[in-house]
């Protein structure tokens, strides 16, 4: 299998699997729990699972990382999973999830910045375009086109953007750990300082009345390792080899095709035509951005 597309496959499948979170968060809402409380016991319990699995493969030696990787650690738990998901709760809120969820996918326009400023990746007429058709078609997905029943606000439109450059810092200090230690350890780190943020900036555990029910816990468990610790551990160790930074967020919004079947085959929800016209933009938006201009 040739190594790029075996990379990108590891972000396709992360994506894919990233997709499925909707089943988790209602599960856990109907067992008492808030967007702050289930946002906590992902990366909490993500991290206390993945921390026992490190151990376990490769030992306390393992979580010793130069200055550089505990630097990209930390702002990897801060920024992608702490204030992604305070600004992401906090903008659907205000807007709904709909409209939330497309900002959301904005991401790709902001990798593709810094892509190109700090990793000095080129901004090609394909890209350009799979970048275009990946936005329209993540908002047909996740809307089905119907843009006027969503609800504006600019306060909450500016969150959602921010959400969406928190979610698209992921890849970029993902880059930064290539080489330096295995998708383990990154991602066990990215847990742990991300559960450190959020417990303190949120002692979430207070916003429920009952935040040790046991079917709540089993539910955090699930959510923790099957669109968590398992999407993150695939994520990263496409991240850490793709040397094209920029075209990541658009393999992962794949996540949004599966979001839209979860919601179909799971929850029994409407399939229009504005539905299926984004999950084929989706896809093409991933054969575009492989396209090369002859020389290149």
């Amino acid at each position: 299998m040739n190594s790029d597309f075996k990379n990108y496959l590891y972000v396709f499948i992360a994506g894919a699997l990233w997709g499925t979170v909707s089943i988790f968060v209602k599960s856990m809402q109907m067992a008492g729990s808030n967007n702050f409380y289930t946002s906590f016991l992902r990366v909490f319990i993500g991290f206390l699972l993945l921390a026992v699995l490190a151990l376990y493969k490769e030992g306390f030696k393992a979580f010793k990382v130069n200055r550089q990787t505990l630097l990209s650690c930390i702002l990897l738990g801060v920024f992608t999973q702490g204030f992604f998901n305070l600004a992401y709760s906090t903008s659907i809120n205000y807007i709904g999830a709909s409209l939330g969820a497309v900002l959301l996918y904005t991401a790709p326009l902001f990798t593709t910045i810094f892509s190109r400023i700090l990793f000095k990746e080129k901004i090609t007429f394909f890209k350009s375009l799979a970048l275009l058709v990946n936005i329209f078609g993540c908002a047909l997905t996740i809307t089905g086109g119907h843009f006027t029943s969503i609800t504006l606000n600019t306060k909450g439109v500016l969150i959602g953007i921010a959400a969406g450059f928190f979610y698209s810092l992921a890849a970029i200090f993902g880059r930064f750990t290539a080489g330096q230690a295995s998708s383990l350890v990154v991602t066990t780190y990215n847990f742990l300082f991300a559960s450190i943020f959020l417990g303190i900036s949120l002692r979430p555990w207070h916003s429920v009345s009952a935040p040790l029910n046991s079917n709540l816990l089993l539910l955090g468990i699930g959510y923790a390792i099957i669109p968590t610790a398992l999407a993150y551990l695939i994520y990263f160790t496409g991240v850490q080899r793709i040397k094209e930074t920029s075209k990541i967020p658009i393999a992962a919004s794949i996540e949004t095709v599966s979001a839209t079947l979860v919601g179909i085959f799971i929850f029994h929800e409407s399939l229009g035509l504005g539905n299926i016209a984004g999950i084929a933009l989706v896809l093409s938006s991933i054969v575009i951005m492989n396209i090369k201009k002859a020389g290149e």
